[in-house]
């Protein structure tokens, strides 16, 4: 399978399964949208195993799966997977860190777990491991790796995640899976039971908040940080503007997940990502991509 096809079929799939992201790459440099699409493709993939299978055993098998896979990747032998032939180009001419694949997998397996994390800590532990470490992936593929980007990276990300995690609350509800901090839904009231059932939570806002005003301080971080990251590396940091817009409407909603709010149209988020001053060198005059 050809390169440039392989871009275009992980495009079509991130276009389909994380439009926010699929978004970023219209103000990404032409050159370098193939090596961002691979490696948000791959996150979908990895993302997905929880909603393709319930059970933890088939989970932990599909999760082995895709480090096999990584393993062919790096060994040179991709496959005809399109997201593995585009991450085999991309990791052999980047130099990308194998362990972050792995750390990224390594993840997803908190997934299958029955409980919901104990505290704010846990919650964002696995918020960082699963939103921070893509980032720091998409700042080693454009070539911005030192000290301050991981650092930005690694607010971004985790603030992404979490954001990400209270905004998918309801659906994730449906699955009776639960990522809001053990002690604070304790403290707030709030039962599980009723969050599964789709009954009225009381006090469900006021733990959303406390998530979602974490997140903001290390939006914040990452704001402060961003303009030290090389030009030619921000694209990596193009999702900080729409995590500020979805704070933004969490805010408006009363940290109501599942408000109608919670979910701008692709125009407002345009606006945003035009607007955001540090998104490095890609032109104004760029437009949605068109594959990778």
């Amino acid at each position: 399978m050809a390169l440039a096809v392989a871009a275009e079929l992980c495009a079509r799939a991130l276009r389909a399964q994380d439009y926010d992201r699929f978004l970023t790459l219209s103000f990404t440099p032409p050159e370098k949208r193939a090596a961002l699409t691979g490696i948000y493709a791959f996150n979908v993939e990895r993302a997905r195993t929880r909603e393709l299978v319930s059970d933890p055993v088939l989970g932990q098998i599909r999760l082995q799966w895709w480090c096999q896979s990584i393993d062919r990747i790096y060994a040179g032998t991709p496959g005809d997977l399109p997201v593995a032939r585009l991450l085999a180009a991309i990791a052999r001419e980047r130099a990308l860190d194998r362990a972050l694949f792995d750390r990224l997998i390594d993840a997803r397996a908190g997934d299958f777990d029955q409980q919901p994390p104990t505290d704010m800590a846990a919650l964002e532990r696995y918020a960082e491991a699963s939103g921070a470490t893509v980032v720091s992936l998409a700042l080693q593929a454009l070539g911005g790796w030192d000290a301050n980007s991981a650092r930005a990276g690694r607010a971004l990300g985790t603030a992404w995640a979490l954001l990400g995690l209270m905004r998918a609350l309801p659906f994730h509800a449906r699955q009776r899976r639960l990522y809001l901090p053990a002690d604070l839904m304790r403290e707030a009231g709030l039962r599980a039971a009723d969050l599964f059932a789709g009954r009225d939570a009381p006090g469900l806002a006021k733990v959303v908040s406390v998530v979602a005003d974490r997140a903001a301080l290390l939006l914040a971080e990452a704001r402060a940080l961003a303009p030290g990251v090389a030009p030619a590396a921000r694209p990596a940091l193009l999702c900080a503007p729409l995590a500020e817009l979805y704070l933004d409407r969490f805010r408006k909603a009363g940290f109501e997940p599942g408000h109608r709010l919670l979910e701008p149209a692709p125009l407002v988020k345009l606006w945003r990502l035009w607007r955001w001053p540090d998104r490095g060198r890609a032109s104004d005059r760029d437009r949605p991509a068109r594959g990778g």
